[in-house]
């Protein structure tokens, strides 16, 4: 399919490497700062992360609208030659946007939250996060996006397990068990696939152009390679029932690592469904996608009501993130440009909403040590801004219109609607529960007598303002004009979507009625007769 092919772009500069080895070596330059002087740590974290977000809007500016569907930017180095394993970066329309937002989320992440203590390899693990996670989106070798995929656990093991509250050790090792024993069945589907294409073509080669392209695997064998891939995606979102690690790593994990998790970590597993999933296995994702969708749905009944029982402010945000997720799967599943593109977007508006939530819930329990909504309440009165800024990102969750979640959640649910009715009608219904469970929740933390320390407690201040700001422009410009985000997304969703069509011969992309090209009229104004006008 040539809409997907990679097409080179004239740069001088390999701008997507240099996104991933900037990073890491500033975790370098800090590991050899001397400790004498410890507050050079996070500003040395703070301006590599900040020249990485710089160097994403420089992607952003030279990535080419009508060129959306293509990759861009390329980088293409032979890494292990005898094993056809290539260093092959690229971006398009559906990876633009989560790179962005990963340079968005880290700067803020470091400069929003100090380290309590051992600032040096706290940072540096942050920065070897960030590096991950933008290999992750921009990798175009199997080889080499299983090592980004793999590289982002031990950084928030760390994170998790030694800056976190709690029970953060158990929190940090189900963590890490989880995600790697979904990844050891996508090593297993990867390997298969590279050799098993070799053995039909000759050619042993990683490249996913390559490989999605040549569809030489039978399609019995397609299915359960995309089944071990789908494994370590569920495990990673987290898909129901996959997805118990979740409420326990954001819980007692630091507000970064929460904040990072949610907003950055948890799409790898979305992005891997639609880039690897889709891509490289389109009849396996149609034969596959009603299985997903239900669990999607589950996933947002289920999460739903579990965050609407949660006594722990921190948990309720987790258990929503569940929700959320489910959304994001039942419009990648409904398989047609609407579901895809919301699912998209959404993936982006989680970021920005969650992320913000765990940054708000963390310095509420920096000022008053305690996230039991029981022992909140009335902390609108001392605190009229932060309650304002925490209403506006709680909005954002529940889907209100006129904010970025309501364009997400609307284009999710309109593609499933067309792919999968009923079970669009049921996954709504999540939509009124998290009216609910964030409102009473937003009501108890912020409406009500302050008494104690509750009546003292300090509002946002300068720094932390202008740290919450960003997230509510983009909340709000989202909602308003999704438009720019939209058009650079929907080239590469439609190549994908035809990309489907080519190799699955009886799949035409769900349409509900609303949604048809309109009939072509006669010259007379008479409809055309299908038969030949009588």
């Amino acid at each position: 399919m040539t809409s997907l092919l990679a097409a080179e772009t004239a740069t001088s500069f390999p701008v997507l490497t240099a996104l991933i080895v900037l990073p890491m070596l500033g975790a370098m330059v800090l590991l050899i700062l001397p400790n004498s002087r410890p507050e050079h740590f996070k500003q040395v974290a703070f301006l590599v992360s900040a020249a990485t977000g710089a160097l994403a809007i420089w992607v952003l500016t030279d990535f080419e609208v009508a060129r959306a569907a293509e990759f861009q930017l390329e980088n293409r180095q032979t890494w292990i030659e005898g094993l056809g394993i290539s260093w092959h970066l690229g971006i398009d329309g559906i990876s633009l946007w989560l790179v962005i937002l990963t340079g968005f989320i880290f700067p803020v992440a470091i400069v929003a939250v100090d380290a309590d203590h051992e600032p040096k390899s706290y940072y540096a693990w942050l920065l070897v996060l960030e590096a991950g996670c933008m290999g992750v989106f921009l990798a175009l070798d199997l080889f080499a996006f299983f090592v980004f995929f793999e590289i982002v656990l031990v950084p928030m093991y760390f994170l998790i397990g030694k800056w976190g509250h709690g029970e953060r050790a158990y929190a940090a090792t189900k963590f890490f068990i989880y995600t790697m024993f979904g990844s050891a069945f996508m090593l297993v589907g990867i390997l298969s696939l590279a050799f098993l294409n070799q053995a039909e073509t000759g050619v042993l080669t990683f490249d996913l152009v390559e490989l999605a392209e040549s569809q030489a695997i039978a399609t019995t064998t397609a299915r359960w390679i995309f089944l071990s891939f789908a494994i370590a995606f569920a495990v990673k979102v987290p898909l129901f029932p996959f997805h118990t690690w979740l409420p326990d790593a954001h819980t007692n994990a630091p507000t970064a690592g929460s904040v990072i998790l949610a907003a950055v970590m948890l799409k790898l597993g979305t992005y891997g469904f639609l880039r690897f999933g889709i891509y490289l296995f389109p009849e396996a994702a149609v034969y596959f996608a009603p299985a997903l969708v239900t669990l999607g749905v589950i996933g947002i009944i289920y999460g739903a009501i579990a965050a609407t029982m949660q006594r722990d402010l921190k948990r309720l945000v987790a258990y929503s993130s569940v929700a959320h997720l489910g959304f994001i799967i039942i419009g990648t599943f409904a398989l047609n440009t609407e579901g895809i593109e919301g699912g998209l977007l959404q993936m982006v508006n989680h970021g920005l909403s969650t992320g913000a939530l765990f940054l708000l819930v963390g310095w509420i329990y920096e000022r008053r040590h305690t996230r039991q909504i029981s022992e909140l309440g009335g902390l609108q009165k001392p605190a009229p801004i932060f309650a304002a800024a925490f209403m506006v990102v709680m909005l954002s969750s529940i889907g209100l219109p006129g904010l970025n979640g309501f364009v997400g959640e609307f284009l999710t649910l309109l593609g499933a609607f067309a792919a999968h009715r009923w079970w669009a009608v049921v996954a709504a219904t999540g939509v009124i529960i998290a009216a609910l469970y964030l409102l009473w929740a937003y009501q108890r933390v912020f409406h009500g007598p302050a008494e104690g320390d509750n009546a003292t407690m300090p509002d946002l201040t300068l720094r932390e303002g202008l740290i919450i700001v960003p997230f509510i422009v983009a909340i709000v410009f989202l909602g308003v004009y999704p438009k720019p985000v939209l058009d650079r997304m929907e080239p590469a969703v439609d190549a994908l979507i035809q990309h489907v069509e080519d190799n699955v011969p009886d799949f035409e992309e769900p349409t509900a009625g609303y949604l048809a090209p309109a009939v072509d009229e006669a010259p007379g104004g008479e409809e055309a007769d299908a038969e030949g006008g009588e």
